[in-house]
């Protein structure tokens, strides 16, 4: 996915924008699409990743770019002319856990330039509206930020009632009639909105079976993560924030990140309250909670007095699982975080099919590939407390790696010493800290 926009990479045009969504929160904004010129179309060519996969016509962004001025240039004369149609996206299935798969959609490069520039534009609107309480693909926001709100909610001794929440199978539900009456809250330039619309109106390859859904915006667009939190932003971030909760008894606290978010609650009957109101809040914007991943559960930390073990619950929230610890220091519970159970299991399992699909190719090359993939799990989960489970993974990567070594060969078999020796010289990573989620 491109890089966000920020104030740092904003046009002038894009920056006089949002300097007049902040001045005027309750205005509409007229003459959008203009903003769309040659300039920004290269500029939303330069953020797309030099390895993204092609959509249905097959062609590269490097492809594409050997005649950049004149593909932009071509594109942009239709997009002025009201002849620009958006291709077919070509759908892939990416396993998941038990068997599952998450569908993605691979739009072609001209598309992903013209969603990367709608988004741009959007995005400077909406950065003026979104709330403290959305984490999720927002400039100089992370999932680290989202958990570290819970934990200093945790801290502040906010945190008694935690209301975990999963949405149904969100961006494929989501209503794009309601979808458009949110933009058109802000946006006043039909021209954009039928470009927006030409994105989500659009056909499915999916191997041979072509389809047209009616509904939802396609998952792994450069397009949707935006407007999945416009979405979110009038269906409940808004709604929690200045409906429920000014009128609930105890403090409460939001925190959201695309899709997923848990609401923490300081008072039992706030919280059944919330969730009786969460249920219909949702079923008003055609979103269904998943019955068995929706829950309430107490989260209170033990007593002082208490010398060991957890907490009575734990919850899990983007791939972490949070639970209440007692320090080696102090008599004060802090809130513990790691790698949740099923993320670590699928970490483990990813690491040894790699291995053994891989185990041919040159070694240097697969030190090379799997020093990057772990270097990658450790960047989101290194965080504080969490080092057990970061060192259980790299143990299982060490020895899933020679396993499949030592089956290149029925003549050659590497032992285990020669094998330390080579890491010697090519090592793996090390387990350490990269986040900081709350100061040791």
């Amino acid at each position: 996915m491109a890089d966000a926009l920020t104030p740092q990479n904003m046009s002038p045009k894009l920056q006089k924008v949002a300097e007049i969504a902040r001045r005027a929160p309750n205005g509409r904004l007229f003459a959008l699409a203009h903003l769309m010129d040659e300039d920004e179309l290269v500029r939303a060519y330069r953020r797309l990743r030099n390895n993204a996969a092609v959509g249905v016509d097959g062609v590269t962004k490097e492809a594409y770019g050997q005649n950049l001025g004149g593909n932009i240039q071509d594109l942009l004369t239709r997009l002025k002319a009201k002849r620009y149609r958006h291709q077919p996206i070509r759908r892939v299935h990416i396993p998941k856990a038990k068997g599952r798969s998450r569908p993605i959609g691979l739009s072609t490069t001209e598309d992903k330039i013209v969603q990367g520039a709608i988004r741009e534009v959007l995005q400077s609107i909406y950065e003026q509206d979104f709330l403290d309480c959305s984490y999720g693909f927002r400039p100089k926001r992370s999932a680290h930020d989202a958990v570290r709100a819970i934990h200093q909610a945790a801290y502040r001794g906010e945190v008694q009632w935690v209301l975990e929440a999963d949405v149904q199978s969100f961006f494929d539900s989501l209503s794009r009639v309601k979808l458009k009456e949110m933009l058109q809250i802000r946006i006043a330039d039909g021209q954009m909105m039928r470009l927006i619309g030409k994105c989500l109106h659009v056909g499915i390859l999916d191997g041979e079976e072509f389809s047209e859904p009616e509904e939802g915006t396609t998952q792994g667009s450069i397009l949707s993560p935006l407007l999945g939190n416009v979405y979110l932003h009038y269906a409940l971030d808004v709604w929690f924030e200045r409906e429920i909760r000014p009128a609930l008894e105890g403090k409460a606290q939001l925190v959201r990140y695309a899709d997923d978010f848990v609401m923490l609650f300081e008072r039992k009957r706030d919280a059944e309250h919330v969730q009786e109101a969460l249920h219909k809040r949702m079923a008003e914007y055609e979103l269904t909670l998943h019955p068995d991943k929706t829950r309430l559960i107490r989260f209170e930390p033990p007593s002082p007095s208490q010398l060991g073990g957890r907490g009575p619950e734990t919850f899990d929230f983007l791939g972490f699982t949070l639970y209440w610890r007692k320090p080696r220091q102090g008599n004060r519970w802090q809130l513990g975080c790691k790698t949740s159970g099923a993320r670590q299991g699928r970490a483990i399992m990813a690491v040894y099919d790699w291995c053994r699909r891989h185990r041919h190719q040159p070694m240097v090359e697969q030190h090379a590939a799997l020093t990057s993939k772990l270097r990658g799990h450790l960047n989101y989960f290194g965080v504080n407390g969490n080092s057990s489970c970061i060192s259980h993974l790299l143990y299982w990567a060490k020895h899933a790696w020679y396993k499949w070594l030592s089956r290149r060969s029925q003549r050659t078999k590497w032992t285990w010493e020669s094998f330390g020796e080579y890491l010697q010289k090519y090592p793996l990573p090390q387990p350490r800290i990269t986040v900081q989620i709350w100061n040791a």
